[in-house]
This record gives structure tokens, C-alpha cells and sequence, in this order.
């Protein structure tokens, strides 16, 4: 049943406050006990090693390091292929800026793959497209929570010996034939952004299996200074990109509450997949088989011939009913940002995209379909671990009301 005009607007619970957060006395009483042991910084601290201790083996790997923020986790997997200038890095055109910068940063060139106008994902065939003789490293963004199809991408990597970057900012505990995100590339990143599963308002996260990865991830995160070596030095150009204590003292209480979280949002998406179900004009999301979601945003398709004006019409509807949903999640693709499209890098060199060839910059939109497709038609809908039963189904409903109006 539809809700009638003059049914209440509903408050659904925000994940940019404490009404679709997990955080409570746990995080306090963590937080209470950095403080008084008087250490704050993480190079001397007991939470921060925790925290890694913790969430390494969460995501099935052997070495976690903890930093500041998601971009910072970026920054350092990407700094830890130790890539040449000129160098390029496959990664997605449907992505935050985070995700870019460190690549750019390290004077490597972003080369953008199209996606899957479905998954919103990159495939094994559209990276495979981009591979040239200066490609250094893959990177993928499973976006949204949706797992990339790794087997695929992985075998790919294999046969050109390229690392594999996974971006997991939006996808914790996601897993892949069984397999968590995170735990197939040479690196995986993490995210502990207001917004994300887990937060302690901005962190990060790196892991890997390789110990000498491992190595240099922990250097470049510490301005590669070697803390422990018998004659530690500054080996080799980074930044501080350091968690402080009073940050890991939240994420390791939050790390208890995280599969709890993620199991929440599984089950209001299910609620959701039935309630939708019948919605002419809407496509749920698409999963590839043997793979699991873990929702940091529920997404639907919206088929601009069934509902007219499509996703921008739907969403001003949704808002009026206080659904505060974002039509094309990031607006354009990411070439498109004045970073890329401009080259505003450093002063007016232009660099590292100076040093790229023609083709690595060639965003003729015929090269991207499937991105194009993807942003016109997609449709991101608020979600959080405090959904309950009553709140999806207002959603679900306002969405069925929503296109009544502008079907009729």
C-alpha cells in the first residue's frame, strides 16, 4: 500500500549523525582510556596497534596498517608499487577524487577503464582495453559494495604481471566466491570516512600479503622514517599519514560492531529488493553470481522511458518526501573534473600528464559507454545500518508514489 498524501514524512536515520551510526559507550570508554594514558600519537600508542592487530585477519590477510584517512590509504597503496613517473595506473572512471590523487601525486597517470552500466564496475575485458607498454599497476574500486569480478581481473593481472589495487573504501566484508575484498591484489585500502560502514570520522586502512608491501606501506605512512631499525633514516620521499590514538581507539570498538552493521544493511536490502520488485521502470542491483554486497549505498537503474525525467525527476520527487537520494552519485565521470580535465596539478607543468601518451588521455565519451550509461541512469538511495523494517518500506513507498506522479 501506497502512503497517502497526507501521511507524516518519515526521519530516516542519517548516517552523518548519531541516528544511523553505531556509535555509542564503547567508543566513549576508548576514547576515555587514550586519554588518560596521556599518549595520543600512534608511534607510541596501544590502539592503533590494535587496531591493525584486529584488522588484518578480519579481511584475510597477514599485514595491516593503519592511517589517516581513506585518500591517505589510497595514496599509500598506490606509493607502494613504487611506480616510475610516466607510468600509468588502470583504474575506474566512476570513483571519488580520493581514489585519483595519490596516483597523481606519485607522478603516475591515471588511466580510466570503463564500466559495467549495471555493476557500475570495471570488468577484466575494459581494463584489458587500457593496457599499453607503460602500464604499471591495476586499480579497482568496488563500488558501492558491489565486488568486482576479481577472478576475472586477477587472472588478467596474472597474465601481464601487474599488482592489482583494490579500492574497498565501500565495501567491508564484501566478499567474492567467498573471498573478502581486499584480500586478492597486491593491496587493499579501507576507508573509516564519516559515511562508510565503520567510522571514526576520517581513517584509513591499508593490507596486504606481501611482508616487503607491508614494509614499505608502514615507511610511507611514518615520512619513511625507519622506527626500530638499529639506524633508522628518511629512506625515501613521504608524507605523515598517521592515525592518532583517540581515531584507533573508535575504529577498535567499532571493528566489534562491524559485522553486525554490514549484516543490518544485507537485510534491509533484502526487505528492499522485495518491495521494489514490481516498480516499472526501476532495475535492483546487479550482483554478479557468488558474490555478496555489503551496501554502503543501495542503488537502483532508473529507465528514463518508463519514468519520465528519469533519475533527476525521481529524485526531486523523493526529496519532497523527505528521501534525500543523489541522481548520477558523482555527476560527470571522473576525466571530467577540472583536476584531470585541465591538468591543475603543479604550478602550470601539467605533469605527471605531460608525460602521458595521446591515447592514456583521449576521454572521447565513445571510449566510455558503459560509464555514460551508468551515471544516467543511476539512482543512489540513502542507506545505513540503523534501517529498519518501517524505514525501508517508507523508501520503497515513496519511490512507488513518486513514479505514480510521474508515470500519471
Amino acid at each position: 500500500m501506497s502512503i497517502a498524501s497526507s501521511t507524516p514524512l518519515m526521519q530516516l536515520p542519517s548516517d552523518q549523525d548519531a541516528s544511523g551510526r553505531t556509535l555509542g559507550k564503547e567508543e566513549i570508554e576508548a576514547v576515555s582510556k587514550a586519554i588518560l594514558s596521556g599518549t595520543l600519537t600512534a608511534t607510541k600508542g596501544e590502539f592503533s596497534k590494535e587496531l591493525e592487530r584486529l584488522f588484518a585477519p578480519m579481511v584475510d590477510t597477514m599485514f595491516a596498517h593503519a592511517c589517516s584517512s581513506g585518500s591517505a590509504a589510497n595514496h599509500t597503496s598506490i606509493a607502494a608499487l613504487d611506480l616510475e613517473p610516466g607510468q600509468e595506473v588502470i583504474t575506474t572512471s566512476i570513483t571519488d577524487m580520493g581514489a585519483l590523487t595519490g596516483i597523481i601525486y606519485q607522478g603516475v597517470v591515471p588511466r580510466f577503464a570503463d564500466v559495467d552500466p549495471n555493476t557500475y564496475n570495471v570488468t577484466a575485458k575494459t581494463i584489458e582495453a587500457c593496457i599499453s607498454p607503460r602500464t604499471g599497476g591495476i586499480n579497482v574500486t568496488h563500488l558501492f559494495g558491489n565486488p568486482c569480478e576479481m577472478t576475472a581481473i586477477c587472472k588478467l593481472a596474472e597474465k601481464y604481471n601487474l599488482p592489482i589495487v583494490e579500492d574497498c573504501a565501500q565495501a567491508f566484508l564484501a566478499t567474492h566466491h567467498g573471498k573478502q575484498v581486499g584480500s586478492f591484489g597486491a593491496v587493499g585500502c579501507f576507508s573509516m570516512q564519516q559515511g562508510k560502514h565503520i567510522t571514526t570520522g576520517e581513517g584509513g586502512m591499508v593490507v596486504t600479503n606481501d611482508a616487503d608491501l607491508a614494509r614499505r606501506m608502514f615507511l610511507f605512512i611514518n615520512k619513511a622514517w625507519g622506527y626500530g631499525d638499529a639506524n633508522p633514516d628518511h629512506y625515501f620521499l613521504a608524507p605523515n599519514y598517521r592515525i592518532n590514538e583517540l581515531s584507533a581507539a573508535v575504529a577498535v570498538a567499532q571493528l566489534e560492531k562491524l559485522h553486525m552493521s554490514v549484516a543490518n544493511r544485507r537485510t534491509a536490502a533484502g526487505w528492499m529488493h522485495e518491495m521494489i520488485a514490481d516498480l516499472p521502470g526501476i532495475q535492483m542491483p546487479t550482483i554478479n553470481a557468488g558474490d555478496e554486497h555489503s551496501y554502503w549505498k543501495y542503488c537502483v537503474n532508473v529507465d528514463a522511458e518508463e519514468i519520465p525525467g528519469g533519475t533527476v525527476a525521481l529524485a526531486k520527487k523523493l526529496k519532497e518526501r523527505g528521501v534525500f537520494s543523489a541522481p548520477r552519485y558523482i555527476q560527470k565521470p571522473a576525466f571530467q573534473c577540472q583536476i584531470i580535465r585541465d591538468k591543475r596539478t603543479f604550478g602550470n607543468s601539467e605533469w605527471p600528464f605531460s608525460l602521458a601518451d595521446a591515447e592514456a588521455l583521449d576521454y572521447s565519451p565513445e571510449r566510455f559507454p558503459g560509464t555514460f550509461e551508468a551515471l544516467a541512469k543511476i539512482l543512489v538511495l540513502p542507506w545505513n545500518e540503523a534501517y529498519q523494517k518501517d524505514h525501508v518500506a517508507y523508501v520503497a513507498n515513496a519511490m512507488r508514489d513518486s513514479i505514480d506522479e510521474l508515470r500519471n
